[in-house]
């Protein structure tokens, strides 16, 4: 029996044979010989193939898991047309005369080594994208079409790297999880990962050799190990595990269409988190109380252009009657940090965890800020909506903010459109509302803490680089106290308080929050259940 240690992207366990993964090594020879009109007309060719192929990627990715996924394989499309990599194709073809396949696998390698070396590791995991890209267009080039991964059994994979289309193209039914060698925890295959639900290592320390293969092993998500040759002990302990687990699930459906209410009678909202509309099934799957977070800048990715006022009202709509009179919360566009769209423009920035984002963005745009606010209160009145702002900081936010509402909801009186009231709210996410939360709370109806920015803030640690993780303490007692003094001010004010970042979920805080006087837990809607039986029987 060895043990391997990596990075788990994705909890879970899985056991059975390896199949060990290798990508055939693409060379070409440089050659100055080839007819330049030639092969740019035959990367021209490869281009729309690979686009054709992207699109179809994207429509199979959006019916399996969800659109947040499928904006990946957009995105990619949108790649193809970049212009620095075109460009250096293009020169690389007319200048020295080199075949196309040549032009592509040396702009492939240039800029997925110069992404590679940069220091933002969300920016970092994009060389993946510009691999997966060349690689396709390379494909292409020779007149293939999609290969596929074959498994004649269910199986633990194996690779120096996976990339989004080989991750999104594995077969559920056969695949028990995947080890590769190379990746990051932000990577789109990582992501791709966990909302396949795919237990998955990236970073393993094990060496891809023949004798790998067909291997009995265990993956181990929650531990980050994957076990070869695994002995008997440890195969029960799996199989105790699993039953385990079945049994949890079980109980867990018993709870669904049962109230949130603790043993001596304690109302506690356990709402869900979603991107797009395309989530809300799950959110009525598991029985959500609500929907607590609505991430709106989901709306905004993955194109060319900003969404209309028509096509985020009729999001908003949907999710309003989707939701059938439980509340539905929408956050304003929350983009900037690692959330870049093309078509509002943000200079690059040292820290851009502390620079032009979120609120500050749409208070400086005031039209596209406007634009989104009118879809919201018209869509208010098919349902039950609240709005809620990022990453405020100050009281003066907050009035500029109601004073457009105004301006908003009068021009809609004056054009006869019908909207209801709805509740106003603030992300707590900085020390500074934290510490000025009592005078933040006199302004609105709600606060909702968003515990990932706040931790980040608070430790002065940037939550996405992994050299940093040993230092990282979520359950920080800093951070503990900042949430005991938000929902305190909060409540005294007349504010109820929720909390929709990654610490909602966490089981072992639940009791915690709720002695603290928390009102909401904002949830993935695979939590919602879990969190409810906790809550039922404290």
């Amino acid at each position: 029996m060895i043990k391997y240690a990596g990075k788990s992207v994705n909890q879970g366990i899985a056991a059975g044979r390896i199949k060990l993964y290798r990508k055939e090594e693409q060379s070409f020879k440089r050659g100055s010989e080839y007819d330049p009109e030639q092969e740019l007309d035959r990367y021209e060719a490869a281009k729309q193939m690979a686009g054709t192929q992207l699109q179809s990627l994207y429509l199979k990715t959006l019916g399996s898991v969800g659109k947040e996924s499928a904006g990946i394989f957009e995105m990619q499309e949108a790649m193809l047309d970049d212009l620095d990599y075109t460009d250096s194709v293009h020169n690389k073809i007319v200048d020295e005369k080199v075949s196309a396949d040549y032009a592509v696998s040396y702009a492939g390698e240039y800029f997925s080594a110069l992404f590679s070396e940069l220091e933002d590791e969300y920016m970092r995991a994009r060389a993946a994208d510009i691999r997966d890209i060349t690689e396709r267009l390379l494909s292409c080039l020779k007149g293939g079409g999609e290969k596929e991964l074959e498994l004649e059994e269910p199986s633990i994979i194996l690779a120096e790297d996976l990339t989004p289309s080989e991750t999104i193209q594995l077969d559920p039914e056969k695949v028990l999880g995947f080890v590769t060698r190379k990746g990051s925890a932000n990577s789109h295959t990582a992501i791709l990962a966990r909302m396949m639900d795919i237990p998955a290592l990236v970073n393993a320390d094990i060496p891809m050799t023949d004798e790998m293969d067909r291997q009995e092993a265990v993956l181990d998500g929650f531990r980050g190990e994957l076990i070869v040759d695994p002995d008997e002990a440890i195969l029960d302990d799996i199989k105790k595990m699993k039953l385990e687990k079945g049994r949890e699930i079980e109980i867990d459906q018993a709870y669904i269409g049962r109230e949130s209410v603790t043993k001596d009678g304690r109302r506690i909202c356990i709402y869900a988190n979603i991107g797009d509309v395309t989530d809300l099934p799950a959110v009525i799957m598991n029985d959500a109380d609500g929907v607590g977070l609505f991430r709106s800048e989901f709306l905004f990715l993955g194109r060319d252009t900003c969404p209309t006022e028509e096509e985020q009202f009729l999001a908003y709509k949907q999710a309003a009657e989707t939701m059938a009179g439980k509340k539905t919360i929408i956050r304003t566009l929350d983009v900037g940090a690692d959330k870049r769209v093309p078509y509002i423009k943000l200079d690059k920035e040292e820290n851009p965890a502390m620079g032009f984002r979120a609120i500050r963005i749409s208070l400086t745009d005031l039209e596209l800020f406007r634009t989104q606010l009118r879809a919201i209160y018209r869509a208010s009145a098919f349902g039950h909506l609240a709005v809620m702002y990022p990453m405020i900081i100050s009281v003066q936010e907050i009035e500029q903010i109601i004073e457009i509402c105004e301006e908003v909801k009068a021009d809609l009186a004056k054009e006869g459109i019908v909207f209801r009231e709805i509740e106003q709210g603030i992300m707590i996410e900085t020390p500074a509302a934290v510490m000025i939360s009592d005078e933040l709370a006199k302004k609105v109806d709600f606060f909702s803490i968003g515990t990932n920015d706040l931790t980040q803030y608070t430790l002065a640690i940037d939550r996405q680089n992994e050299k940093l993780d040993r230092f990282y303490d979520s359950h920080h007692p800093a951070v503990l106290r900042m949430i005991r003094m938000v929902i305190e001010n909060g409540h005294r004010e007349g504010c109820w308080v929720g909390i929709c970042g990654e610490l909602g979920a966490d089981t072992t805080l639940t009791q915690t929050f709720i002695d603290m006087g928390i009102d909401e837990l904002s949830v993935s809607s695979a939590f919602v259940l879990p969190i409810r039986r906790i809550v039922c029987n404290l």
